[in-house]
């Protein structure tokens, strides 16, 4: 990936990767890491992983905040809506995460860049490089930006 391609990604996220090889893992589907063995980066599972765990601890954590009267079971199903395929799709969306996406050639085939699956799953990838990258403070601050529509509908 090169350097102003790191530039344009960065500025869609608003956040500055120290590690810019986390960025690279996290845009890296597995189809790209199977169609290109000489690829220097991982796909990105491993960080959709942990960006998957650090995201239900925020939004759960916000959601404890914001409604310090609801009861578990309606703080969960707050929380399913959050961070269910199809919002976390629309988030990385705006941030026209599927641009940037490496892919291999059957994913490209296939509308890869659109898919509501791969896109949620890059943008957990992503916050399990902002958390690797800059701890649980940056990982927090990014997920309340890019769910920022979606916490504040629920101030309404």
């Amino acid at each position: 990936m090169a350097a102003l391609a790191f530039e344009d990604i960065q500025e869609s996220l608003e956040y500055a990767f120290k590690q810019q090889a986390l960025l690279c893992e996290a845009l890296t589907h597995r189809s790209f890491s199977q169609t290109q063995p000489q690829a220097v980066s991982p796909h990105n599972e491993r960080l959709e992983f942990l960006g998957d765990a650090v995201l239900g601890l925020v939004v759960s954590e916000s959601l404890a905040a914001m409604f310090p009267n609801c009861t578990e079971g309606e703080l969960s199903k707050i929380k399913a809506g959050l961070i269910s395929r199809s919002t976390l799709s629309k988030a990385a969306s705006r941030l026209q995460l599927g641009q940037w996406l490496r892919l291999g050639r059957g994913e490209e085939a296939t509308k890869g860049r659109e898919k509501i699956s791969l896109l949620a799953n890059a943008l957990e990838a992503i916050i399990g490089a902002v958390y690797l990258d800059g701890g649980l403070d940056a990982a927090r601050a990014f997920i309340q930006k890019v769910l920022t529509t979606e916490f504040s509908s629920l101030q309404n």
